[in-house]
């Protein structure tokens, strides 16, 4: 219960100080430009098939894609991205339907940090990956080898990074 808490007051708080701009815009008046990403590992896969190389979600897994939505519920995002298998779209597609978003597909072994910070720049944005490609691509943003794999049976991290005139500031939390 005191992640679902920790996770609504830091949302709230990201909300707020997203609210005092439009994210559409560049910044005038001094305002700071803010880019802010939630990156998430999907959500619980078929393991029945070891031989299948693209699973669907568990029952636990659509449930928890469900969760994700509605731990979500009071961000409003620009862009849903996911990678092209089906565990990964099936987690994101929740939030990307409530925000009336088409899921964009983004290729996990061509990670460009700069590149998608400028294509994202003031904008919120969900990721969803992998064990192994989530912690790259947060390192590949921040530029900075900072986060490792995510456990195999680990499917409730969320890496959260801000970008405010420039500066990376990052949180992770454990959402069960």
């Amino acid at each position: 219960m005191t992640s679902k808490i920790s996770l609504a007051v830091l949302i709230l708080f990201l909300v707020t100080s997203l609210s005092c701009q439009d994210s559409k815009t560049v910044t005038t008046n001094n305002e700071p430009e803010i880019s802010t990403f939630f990156f998430i590992r999907h959500a619980e896969k078929d393991r029945s098939d070891k031989t299948n190389r693209n699973p669907e979600l568990t029952e636990e897994g659509l449930d928890r894609a469900q969760k994700w939505r509605d731990i979500f519920s009071e961000v409003t995002f620009d862009h849903v991205y996911s990678t092209d298998y089906n565990r990964t779209k099936q987690t994101a597609q929740p939030t990307a339907a409530k925000n009336n978003l088409e899921i964009s597909i983004y290729d996990p072994s061509n990670l460009d940090g700069p590149l998608f910070i400028e294509s994202n720049k003031g904008k919120t944005v969900l990721v969803v990956g992998h064990s192994n490609t989530t912690p790259s691509f947060v390192n590949a943003v921040i530029n900075e080898e900072k986060y490792d794999s995510i456990d195999d049976l680990n499917n409730g991290k969320l890496f959260m990074v801000s970008i405010i005139d420039g500066t990376a500031k990052t949180t992770v939390l454990q959402i069960n």
